[in-house]
């Protein structure tokens, strides 16, 4: 029986840690080879992708960038930055115009520095910063670099002092730490109030599906579709395997010489051509079914050093 490889996209519903939707899906597809491609919180709804089988091993190869869909609310303050967390300060929020929150959603856009919550998975010392969080230790968190590609402001609500915004951004980012340094550039504080999480690396909306519900474990109809990890690889070039010798050397973890036949490699940009020969790429690497068979490094003179290989594929 061939085993499942591939990838499941979540719609994740709230209430769920995304570690319970990765023992789910192992216990409908009978594996424990299954892991997520990016933390969401338990209130956070939206896109989780999620790897089966070898393709676990391919997670930290995915690029791109993260969007969300998100309400902030201005004039409260919370110690885990979201509506999860105890209240630690309320303030009322200033009269403001959509022009003028959207000049000030402006000093966000683009590279920044940003500390992540106090309440969050981040190491510090060795443990978890929200262990130490949760025995209310004091404690501050170094600020990281992170990139917000695109910030929307959707709605704002003077009444209600919410604001609804779109967010593009980089992996690594906070969107509950925006929202608190938001709330803290306009005097008043603010917390995360509702968050979707719309895109993950190439993982869209329209790829997810509901959770399975525990009733439906064992009905094989009711399994979600897996979906092919071509589709979410387009970022890397490719290269094919074209012979016997090819494949066997690929198996057996040996490198592989293109000499002077760059024209095998699919290249992403044509324009990489130059950029490519300088070696220290990642290829992502098929099988004569084009079925992908690893991920190899492309090294200087065009030599495709095995880097992960799925010997039973492709």
């Amino acid at each position: 029986m061939e085993k499942p490889f591939g990838f499941v996209v979540i719609d994740k519903p709230a209430g769920l840690t995304s570690h319970d939707c990765v023992n789910r899906l192992r216990k409908i597809f009978g594996i424990k080879k299954v892991g997520h491609g990016g933390t969401l919180d338990p209130a956070v709804t939206g896109v989780l992708p999620i790897a089966i089988g070898d393709a676990t091993r391919l997670i930290s190869y995915l690029e791109g960038s993260k969007a969300y869909t998100g309400i902030i609310q201005l004039g409260t303050s919370t110690n885990t930055d979201d509506m999860q967390g105890e209240i630690i300060g309320s303030k009322s929020w200033p009269t403001i115009s959509k022009n003028k929150l959207n000049n000030l959603l402006d000093t966000f856009r683009g590279e920044i520095l940003q500390k992540p919550p106090i309440f969050s998975s981040v190491h510090l010392k060795g443990e978890r910063a929200y262990k130490k969080a949760r025995r209310g230790e004091s404690f501050e968190l170094d600020p990281k670099k992170i990139t917000i590609n695109d910030l929307k402001l959707i709605n704002w609500s003077q009444n209600k002092g919410e604001l609804k915004v779109d967010i593009d951004c980089s992996a690594g980012t906070y969107i509950r730490s925006l929202a608190r340094d938001i709330g803290s550039k306009l005097g008043c504080g603010a917390y995360l109030k509702i968050l979707r999480r719309t895109k993950a690396y190439s993982f869209y909306e329209n790829h997810s599906v509901l959770l399975p519900e525990k009733s439906e474990f064992y009905a094989e109809n009711n399994k979600p579709k897996i979906l092919n990890p071509n589709l979410f690889f387009q970022h890397l070039p490719s290269f094919t395997l074209s012979s016997e010798q090819e494949i066997l050397s690929w198996r057996s973890g040996r490198s592989i010489k293109l000499l002077d036949n760059i024209k095998r490699l699919n290249l992403v940009d044509k324009n990489e051509k130059e950029n490519i020969k300088s070696g220290n790429k990642k290829v992502l690497v098929f099988g004569p079914n084009k079925n992908i068979v690893g991920i190899a490094d492309l090294e200087k003179d065009f030599v495709i050093k095995p880097k992960v290989v799925f010997n039973a594929i492709g």
